[in-house]
């Protein structure tokens, strides 16, 4: 018997976190999510590709920061479920000493976080808050457990932010959680553009399966959420594009998501 506390877990509804980990060629996903992902890989054959570079593009990101920068604290908000080259993994790969929190309000993301965590290096911290990011200030007052709010840390909201309640809602959430870490601090965040019509679609469809709608917004908008922050070469762009290997360059094309690196001044 299901313990009464224990988180409940819709199977008989797609999920966008699991839907994600089936395009991205993971295993944590139930058969109504490989429907709905197969059905979106109908309309929109780029899907896979978005979810795959998605993680090629966070791979870079966080490797520039653990890196060149010198970043050691981490707030992934919106995680979703882990894969592979998870952004703990990536970062104390490069500085074992650093800090992750991931922050997810999914069931099955908490269920899975809790195997993750065995993953972490013994000088680095890697946790999870369970929290959603439309309550930022919730997320803060949690991440100061773990996180020193005096030091720079990375913010990421990493292909998520389509789930805020309204395009005001989503500048709320990135700029009350900016608003909290100090000068030096990164943001990194990508989001899918309403310039791809077969994108909108998928969104739209997925709305009509019961789902937590996704909304895809103009690229000026996701553009904005940099405003007043210093971006990193190559600026905004594809994610594709973004800091690829002069190998990759010609061989993987630009597609309907974008984003950057930016520096908090």
């Amino acid at each position: 018997m299901p313990e009464d506390n224990a988180p409940l877990i819709r199977t008989d509804i797609p999920h966008s976190a699991r839907i994600w980990n089936y395009w991205m060629g993971g295993k944590d996903y139930y058969e109504i999510d490989r429907i709905a992902g197969d059905a979106g890989i109908e309309v929109d054959p780029d899907i896979t590709t978005m979810a795959v570079q998605s993680r090629q593009f966070l791979i870079r990101a966080v490797t520039y920061l653990a890196g060149e920068v010198g970043i050691r604290q981490f707030l992934d908000i919106g995680t979703g479920l882990p894969t592979m080259q998870n952004t703990h993994q990536v970062a104390q790969s490069v500085a074992p000493e650093s800090k992750v929190v991931y922050v997810d309000n999914d069931p099955l993301v908490l269920t899975h976080a809790r195997a993750l965590l065995t993953s972490t290096t013994p000088e680095g911290v890697t946790t999870y808050v369970d929290s959603d990011y439309h309550f930022p200030e919730q997320i803060i007052a949690d991440a100061r457990n773990v996180l020193n709010f005096n030091q720079p840390i990375a913010v990421m909201f990493m292909g998520v932010l389509g789930h805020a309640k309204s395009y005001d809602d989503l500048l709320r959430i990135v700029n009350t959680v900016l608003e909290a870490v100090p000068a030096g601090s990164y943001l990194v965040m990508w989001d899918g553009s309403d310039d791809s019509p077969a994108y909108v679609t998928l969104c739209e469809n997925y709305t009509g399966t019961g789902g937590t709608p996704y909304v895809p917004r103009p690229q000026a908008q996701i553009r904005a959420v940099f405003d007043g922050l210093e971006l990193v070469e190559p600026g905004f762009t594809s994610i594709t594009q973004w800091r690829a290997a002069d190998t990759e360059v010609g061989e993987i094309r630009p597609i309907s998501a974008y984003g950057a690196v930016a520096r908090k001044v």
